[in-house]
C-alpha cells in the first residue's frame, strides 16, 4: 500500500543555520492499516501468547516476587538502550544501599524507571485515565534523579530537540518545533481515547509508540517513556492483568532495524512492516517471559526440596530462601530485618544454603557480606548481554 509521507516538514531556524523539523499526521493512518492474512494471524497469535503470559504467573509461589525482579530487568534493559551501564546486580545492590560497580548516576536512572512504572500503574489502578497529565506525571518521576533531572521533568519541552548528530542541521531526525508539541500530543491523547475511531488495544499500542517517539515531547527520557507506555496501555485496557510485557530486550537486540522502521514509517507510511516487527516482538518477548516464569517455578521447588532435607535447620533456611526469592542479592543484615531471625541464625542458614549450592557469597569479608541466589539471578539476566543486530 502506498501512503507516502506521514506528516510534513517545517523549516526551523537554529543558531547560524536552518533545518527541517517533522510534524506527524494524527493517528490513525490513512488509508487504514491493511490487514493481510499473515498480519492478522500474527496479531491473533500475540493475543494468545499474552493470555498465556497472564495465566502462567499463577504457577509462581508468589507472583509479586517475579514481578519485582522482572520490572527491574526491564528497567535495566530500557536504560541500556539509552547508554547506561547498570546491570541488574548493580540495581539490587543500590537498593540495599550498597556500592554498585558502575557510576551512581546510571543506577539512579534505572531506579527512577522502576519508580515511574510503579507510579503509572498505581495511578491507573486508581482509575486515572491514560492522558497527557498522567504522561507528564510519569515523566516527572522518571527524571527525578540522575542525569536527566535538570531536563524539565514532567514538562513538555519549550525548545527544539533532535536525534543523532550535534545540532538540528546534521541530525538524523528532528521532531516537531516546540510550539507544536502540545497540539501533536493532544491529538495523540484523542487517539488513545478512541477518537476519531475505536482502535484495538494492541494495534493502538503499536501505533502510539511510533507517534510518541516521533513527537519526542520531552527534552530527555522519550525513549524510556515511549517503551513504558506500551505496557501501561496494555494494563489499562486489561489485556494484561500484571505488567509482564516489556519489549526493551527485543528492541535492544534489533536496535538498528527498530530505528530504521520508525524512520521508514514516517517517510513512507509503511505501517504494516512496523506492525509485523512490533507484534513479533510481543510474541517473542511474552514467550521468553513465560519460559522465565516456568524456570523460576522449577528452581524454587527444587531448592525448597533440597532445603527440606536439612532437618531442624530447614525452617529457618526456608525463611531465608523465601526472602531470596523476593530479593536475590542480599546482605545478612537485610535478611535479619526481613525475616526476623537472629543474626546467628540468618548466617547459619546462609552457610547451609551455600553448602547446598543455592547461594554464593560475592564478597570476601567478615562484615557486610553480600550473597547472591546465583541461579535465580542467572535466569533473570538471560538476554541482557545479547549483541545488537
Amino acid at each position: 500500500m502506498q501512503r507516502g509521507l506521514q506528516g510534513h516538514f517545517v523549516t526551523i531556524s537554529t543558531v547560524g543555520e536552518k533545518a527541517r523539523a517533522f510534524v506527524p499526521t494524527p493517528l490513525p493512518p490513512q488509508p487504514p492499516v491493511e490487514w493481510t492474512p499473515a498480519l492478522r494471524v500474527k496479531f491473533d497469535q500475540a493475543l494468545l501468547v499474552l493470555g498465556r503470559l497472564d495465566s502462567v504467573t499463577t504457577l509462581l509461589p508468589d507472583k509479586s516476587f517475579f514481578l519485582y525482579m522482572y520490572v527491574r530487568k526491564e528497567a535495566v534493559l530500557s536504560s541500556m538502550i539509552e547508554g547506561t551501564q547498570s546491570s541488574l546486580s548493580d540495581l539490587l545492590l543500590f537498593e540495599m544501599d550498597q556500592e554498585p560497580g558502575v557510576p551512581l548516576a546510571d543506577v539512579q536512572e534505572v531506579s527512577s524507571y522502576v519508580a515511574a512504572l510503579n507510579y503509572g500503574l498505581g495511578r491507573l489502578a486508581e482509575g486515572f485515565p491514560m492522558s497527557l497529565r498522567l504522561i507528564k506525571e510519569i515523566h516527572g518521576v522518571l527524571l527525578s534523579k540522575g542525569r536527566g533531572s535538570r531536563q524539565s521533568p514532567g514538562e513538555f519541552r519549550r525548545s527544539q530537540n533532535w536525534i543523532g548528530g550535534t545540532r538540528p542541521g546534521n541530525a538524523v531526525f528532528v521532531p516537531p518545533p516546540a510550539d507544536q508539541v502540545l497540539e501533536c500530543m493532544g491529538k495523540l491523547e484523542l487517539f488513545l481515547h478512541d477518537q476519531p475511531v475505536p482502535t484495538p488495544v494492541l494495534l493502538k499500542a503499536a501505533l502510539a509508540h511510533v507517534q510518541f517517539e516521533t513527537i519526542h515531547p520531552f527534552l530527555d527520557g522519550n525513549g524510556r517513556l515511549g517503551r513504558l507506555l506500551i505496557t501501561l496501555l496494555l494494563c489499562e485496557q486489561k489485556v494484561l492483568c500484571e505488567p509482564m510485557l516489556y519489549l526493551s530486550l527485543y528492541f535492544k537486540t534489533h536496535r538498528r532495524y527498530y530505528y530504521e522502521l520508525l524512520n521508514n514509517t514516517r517517510l513512507t507510511g509503511d505501517w504494516e512492516t512496523w506492525l509485523d516487527f512490533f507484534v513479533e516482538a510481543v510474541v517473542v518477548t511474552a514467550t521468553q517471559a513465560v519460559e522465565a516464569a516456568r524456570q523460576l517455578y522449577d528452581l524454587s521447588n527444587q531448592d525448597r526440596d533440597k532445603i527440606s532435607g536439612l532437618g531442624r535447620a530447614a525452617g529457618s533456611a526456608l525463611q531465608v530462601h523465601r526472602a531470596l526469592l523476593e530479593h536475590p542479592i542480599v546482605t545478612a543484615g537485610w535478611l535479619v530485618k526481613k525475616t526476623g531471625l537472629s543474626p546467628a541464625t540468618a548466617n547459619k542458614s546462609l552457610t547451609h544454603l551455600e553448602r547446598l549450592g543455592i547461594v554464593r557469597e560475592l564478597t570476601a569479608q567478615k562484615r557486610s557480606r553480600i550473597f547472591s541466589y546465583t541461579r535465580y539471578v542467572e535466569i533473570m539476566n538471560q538476554g541482557t548481554e545479547l549483541p545488537v543486530l
